[in-house]
């Protein structure tokens, strides 16, 4: 449960108007503070002890997506949220809370806001302590697993607090974009509000000695650096601070490049944008360049061992300006009760003489040379997809060389790569695409996800077929866990090689290409991209010792410390 200083924090009452007939029921206070706060679709799959609060949804203005999996759901709700700014998941007790568990540990891992809404056991009905259904050893359980998860969590179970705790646990996932937890009995879902009760908000701000404080030291700093840069994380995008960001850029004249987890966070076609800054994974110019700077101002990022190129990355912390929403550090300086908007707005007013900076340029990546009759290969394959990107699509990568891959990939506009680069777990994009496509239908998903994560949660393009979604899917089909091999190689990392071109025969909707060469790859293309009707598959056949140039930058750098 999430602990909040009162320093800086004003709470005040948001009257929605008055002459109100009867008080709301607490399922009823939930869907319109949903609404309120910008969630038009709630991911999830039934059960009985969360039927009622479904129907209530079926009655309301929300969408109800129905999910294949628990799990499944977690991530689409994960992707809704970082494209919408908040995202729900609604499921049954238990067995579906708890499947939830890993795809919200992840939403957590990555800061990313989702609702998780569960039904519970009756109140009345717990009175003997009987042996329900799907109980696990307390009651109480379920709520204790997802304490560890989530930044708030509240059990609705009693009409005089529920209205406050729905406020208190929406305010938070707002606040500090992680997901919180909400549990509602079944016999609760229907109680009326005892007392009158407005919604709560909190109005935050930053103590201003120690902000003036900061932007100071931080002034002084990228005034004096003769090489400064700047490293866009994902919190810029969490919190809507990308054009502050650029015009911090633009007006001191600083180059920009973004961390993996962070990728897209500006576009990557913006004059002043390097790259990916990720350690051996990333281009060498741009890793010396930001390795070599005087001042590297860390904005919303957080350095992982994947944003560090798996701890290949060398950064001084005395030559840096470290903002995010849970601390500023400026060198060895911390600064206390700085909201990130605050500083962030402050570094965006800068000015500066500074002449045009000499940096390394973005390059685009182009495709090998490799005739339409050659074996398609990892390089030819990012290549070529590089060539096809644009503005209405948005890059959905799983974790392992998909990932590593697309991080070579040039995102067109802000916002348009998606993937679990953190958390990194196999599975999630063929969900999130679903997610992302509900959040915004005009934005088109290329799906980049390898055999083994695919065979994880693809049945979830059921979802997308009956919706009439249009992902296009990119299965690298290297029959096996091929960055497993990399670190162990083994008999365990060996999968089944599916006939993944041929499912929509089975879903009776879509369309299947099987690759093997560069002109396949073109032709599969091609065709999936006028399909605008209907999702697409590609089955890609690589070899099961191709890797990404990224990955190969990597095994090269590691080699080197053994």
């Amino acid at each position: 449960m999430a602990s909040r200083s009162s320093k800086g924090t004003k709470l005040t009452k948001a009257r929605s108007g008055s002459g109100q007939k009867s008080q709301p029921t607490i399922g009823q206070y939930l869907i319109q503070r949903l609404q309120d706060y910008g969630v038009r679709d709630v991911f999830g799959i039934p059960g009985d002890f969360v039927l009622n609060f479904y129907g209530l949804l079926e009655e309301s203005p929300i969408n109800v997506v129905g999910c294949t999996r628990e799990d499944n759901a977690g991530y689409a709700a994960d992707a809704y949220a970082r494209v919408n700014g908040l995202g729900a998941v609604c499921v049954t007790y238990c067995v579906g809370g708890l499947s939830l568990c890993n795809s919200i540990a992840g939403a957590f891992a990555e800061k990313s806001p989702v609702i998780v809404i569960s039904g519970a056991p009756g109140i009345a009905e717990r009175a003997s302590n009987p042996l329900l259904h799907h109980r696990v050893r307390d009651f109480s359980t379920q709520r204790e697993v997802f304490e560890k998860i989530t930044v708030a969590s509240a059990a609705l179970d009693d009409p005089l607090t529920a209205f406050r705790e729905i406020d208190r646990c929406l305010e938070a996932a707002v606040r500090y974009k992680r997901p919180v937890y909400l549990e509602i009995p079944r016999d609760r879902v229907d109680a009326p509000a005892l007392i009158e009760h407005h919604p709560i908000q909190a109005e935050l701000k930053s103590n201003p000695d120690a902000l003036q404080a900061s932007l100071r030291e931080a002034a002084e700093r990228i005034r004096d650096a003769e090489q400064p840069v700047i490293v866009a994380g994902v919190e810029i995008h969490r919190f809507g601070l990308r054009e502050q960001v650029v015009q911090f850029a633009k007006q001191c004249k600083i180059p920009m490049c973004a961390t993996l987890l962070g990728k897209s966070v500006v576009s990557e076609r913006h004059p002043l944008f390097m790259g990916i800054y990720e350690g051996a994974m990333g281009r060498q110019e741009v890793t010396e360049y930001v390795e070599n700077s005087d001042c590297v101002v860390l904005l919303g990022t957080f350095m992982s061992d994947i944003n560090l190129g798996i701890y290949t990355a060398k950064l001084d912390p005395g030559r840096c300006v470290y903002a995010t929403s849970e601390q500023l550090r400026i060198g060895h300086h911390h600064f206390h009760d700085v909201l990130l908007h605050d500083f962030v707005e402050g570094l965006a007013q800068l000015k500066s003489r500074r002449p045009k900076p000499e940096f390394p340029q973005r390059i685009e990546r182009t495709t090998a040379k490799l005739g339409p009759d050659d074996k398609v290969t990892n390089a030819g394959l990012f290549g070529y997809l590089n060539t096809v990107l644009d503005d209405e699509m948005v890059v959905i990568a799983d974790v392992g060389d998909s990932l590593f891959g697309a991080s070579d990939l040039t995102i067109h506009k802000h916002t348009e790569f998606v993937s679990p680069a953190y958390y990194t777990s196999m599975g999630f994009a063929v969900p999130a695409a679903l997610g992302t496509q509900v959040a915004n239908n005009q934005l088109r998903p290329l799906v980049l996800v390898g055999d083994g994560a695919f065979q994880m949660t693809c049945l979830e393009l059921s979802s997308i077929a009956r919706r009439e979604f249009n992902p296009i899917v990119i299965v690298l089909n290297n029959h096996g866990y091929t960055t497993e091999r990399f670190l162990q190689e083994g008999p365990f990392n060996d999968i089944l090689d599916w006939k993944y071109h041929r499912l929509p025969e089975i879903l009776g909707c879509g369309w299947g290409f099987e690759v093997r060469t560069m002109g396949e790859l073109q032709q599969a293309m091609k065709a999936a991209l006028a399909h605008e009707d209907a999702f697409s598959i590609l089955n890609v056949h690589l070899d099961p010792g191709d890797i990404s140039p990224a990955l190969q930058r990597l095994a090269e750098k590691l080699a080197t410390h053994i």
